[in-house]
């Protein structure tokens, strides 16, 4: 299925979960924020939360600094 991941689309599997996603991109989950449509997914829901089609995604990585 089709999503836009950071504005760029991409192809994923159907039922793939913000876990999964995250793990397809190489990516770790520990400082970062999800957002689904605008919407903040709780990293409590990354395992249950399904991503679907022509979901908008950003994914954002917390930065330190001064």
């Amino acid at each position: 299925m089709k999503i836009r991941v950071n504005g760029q689309a991409r192809d994923v599997e159907d039922g793939v979960t913000v876990k999964g996603l995250l793990a397809a991109l190489d990516i770790k989950p520990q400082g970062i924020a999800i957002d689904i449509n605008r919407e903040i997914v709780p990293k409590s829901r990354f395992e249950e939360t399904l991503i679907k089609e022509d979901d908008v995604i950003e994914i954002v990585r917390m930065t330190g600094g001064g």
